[in-house]
């Protein structure tokens, strides 16, 4: 393994993702798991079902 290599893994340990990247990692892992058991499944409608969870939750 390379010094620089070595110097990417740790900084990355402690990487901070920022709230919208946290948001498109998880809409990523919805859409790969669920267009895993369903070949329909687009990520417009994972994003657009994100939207209209998000807005149900913020109207709670």
């Amino acid at each position: 393994m390379t010094d620089g290599l070595k110097e990417l893994l740790e900084a990355a340990k402690t990487a901070k993702p920022t709230p919208e990247q946290r948001e498109q990692q998880r809409r990523s892992f919805v859409y790969g798991n669920t267009r895993l058991e369903n070949e329909m499944i687009t990520r417009e409608m994972v994003d657009r079902e994100a939207e209209r969870f998000t807005v149900r939750v913020d109207k709670a």
